[in-house]
């Protein structure tokens, strides 16, 4: 296909997806990646869309927000990019590393096209001229889908002021951390930092560095295409658009769904086929996310102003339902020290706090003794005193679960155990973490 068969749609008007799905539209039955001639064939290229000042208005008015947990405006961070002194780098982030969820792998595994339109699109807003596409050092599928966009990019000349580099990250938990990538890419561990200068001030190389999560640069590769308003047709006034959500455990079809801002959890259950039956709690938002009551959940909407009320956000948008026979006190300590294995180990609070609200946990399990005192005292020793959100993330999960799951610990430990065998169902790497 040539430059001109891959541009002659230009000028010519596109309509956006009416509904949903939306960034899913593509997604082919087989769930193989989308070629670059079909993709060409229903949005056009980078060059057909809103571009530089104009697209960076666009997205500030969309109300597109960060799609990798933080949910910070997207605007905000690129204005913060325009204009720099020196010019700017950008990172696609899909270095995925809460284990519950797999968005961030389907949609680069899928849509390639889609996350590199909207990296190219970006970095020509904020006058960059270096991409780099960051994903899991074990995700072959999804960096072999990436290589072979490229290699179509390249045939066909598109992108040709960028220089766009493919980097595997090492396998973690915190590695996703936009601080922990700079100093990846950087040739340094990948561990968070929170002390200044912060990306966008000196990145990698030094240069200012845009990070946005590879969903986020999905949805505005779409914004350039079809506009602010279009954008907004789903959602709600104060969190619009689609999200993709990783929904799991106790559904009839667990898998990444794309969903409206604003729908009811009744809804979100619904699309992954209905519970297979009863349930103890649902994670809302991953591993740094909170456990909501199932009578909680069912009459709330998937919006973070409503999750909000029960100390709770869509973060990851990871959303697991814990069926109601397995373990969940057995579940609850298998994650808890995973997350203080999971260390940074740079701080007190990380690695000797994390560690003690785990070891309180497993004697919480097997009904050794009440740890909960001396857990709540932890949780608030440890919440907001780490180096990064680590601490904070992992005392959330285990606060949040002290009340949901009170009655379950209440049997563990007047017997020892519950009624129920901890069968693994919150998800945990598995294999050799350095690949």
């Amino acid at each position: 296909m040539s430059t001109a068969a891959a541009t002659q749609n230009h000028g010519i008007e596109r309509r956006g997806p009416a509904g949903l799905p939306r960034l899913l539209a593509s997604l082919r039955e087989d769930g193989r990646a989308e070629p670059l001639r079909s993709h060409v064939d229903r949005y056009g290229t980078v060059a057909d869309a809103i571009s530089g000042g104009a697209l960076v208005a666009e997205v500030e008015a969309s109300g597109l927000a960060g799609r990798g947990g933080a949910s910070f405006p997207t605007a905000v961070k690129l204005a913060s990019l325009v204009g720099a002194r020196r010019r700017p780098v950008v990172v696609a982030n899909g270095a995925e590393g809460e284990p519950a969820s797999g968005k961030d792998r389907a949609l680069l595994r899928t849509l390639p096209h889609l996350v590199l339109d909207g990296a190219v699109a970006v970095a020509d807003a904020v006058g960059a001229r270096d991409v780099f596409v960051t994903v899991d050092g074990r995700a072959a599928t999804e960096r072999a889908a990436l290589e072979v966009a490229l290699e179509e990019r390249r045939r066909n000349r598109l992108d040709a002021r960028m220089t766009i580099r493919i980097t595997r990250a090492p396998t973690g938990f915190v590695t996703g951390e936009e601080t922990a990538l700079i100093q990846f890419l950087n040739g340094g561990p990948a561990k968070p930092t929170f002390t200044p200068p912060r990306p966008f001030e000196r990145g990698v190389g030094g240069a200012p560095t845009l990070v946005q999560n590879v969903e986020t640069l999905a949805q505005l590769a779409l914004i350039s295409r079809f506009g602010s308003d279009w954008f907004r047709e789903v959602g709600t006034r104060d969190e619009p658009g689609s999200v993709l959500a990783t929904i799991s455990g106790a559904v009839h079809r667990p898998g990444v769904y794309e969903l409206a801002l604003g729908a009811p959890f009744t809804d979100v259950v619904a699309e992954s086929g209905g519970l297979t039956g009863r349930v103890s709690g649902v994670l809302i938002g991953g591993y740094f996310g909170s456990w909501v009551a199932p009578d909680d959940f069912f009459r709330l909407r998937l919006l973070d102003s409503e999750l909000a009320t029960h100390r709770a956000a869509l973060g990851a948008r990871a959303i697991l339902a814990l069926p109601d026979d397995t373990c969940a006190v057995g579940e609850l300590a298998r994650v808890t020290r995973y997350l203080a294995s999971e260390s940074a180990g740079q701080c007190g609070p990380c690695v000797h706090g994390l560690d003690a609200i785990a070891t309180a946990m497993e004697r919480l399990a097997s009904g050794a003794a009440d740890a909960r005192p001396q857990l709540e005292r932890w949780i608030e020793m440890v919440r907001g005193r780490g180096a990064c959100r680590h601490p904070d993330g992992a005392a959330g999960f285990v606060e949040s679960a002290l009340d949901v799951f009170a009655d379950e610990i209440d049997l563990h430990l007047r017997y020892g155990r519950c009624r129920a065998s901890t069968r693994g169902v919150l998800p945990l790497p598995t294999g050799n973490r350095k690949s």
